[in-house]
């Protein structure tokens, strides 16, 4: 069983939201993590006061995130308020 609760912006209705508002949405609803597969968002958002930790996964296929789950389980159990980090998906 997992520690996490997950869901995803399509189920919380926020499928047409811009990443701006997306983070600060999720940071008020009190999400700890957003994980993502853009790899502009550092370039297009202004990070540093940001307090929810952002983790962007370097493909959009999903058969190479699932076979890489263990990789991001890790990453996601050592990520702390605030960070961001890019997880270069085999």
């Amino acid at each position: 069983m997992s520690a996490h609760t997950v869901s995803t912006a399509y189920e919380q209705g926020w499928s047409t939201v811009t990443n701006g508002d997306l983070i600060q949405l999720a940071e008020q609803q009190g999400y700890q993590l957003l994980i993502t597969t853009d790899t502009n968002l550092r370039y297009q958002q202004n990070l540093q006061s940001r307090t929810i930790a952002i983790l962007v996964l370097t493909t959009t296929s999903w058969p190479r995130i699932k076979a890489a789950a263990a990789l991001v389980v890790d990453v996601v159990a050592n990520i702390r308020p605030g960070d961001y980090r890019e997880l270069r998906i085999p």
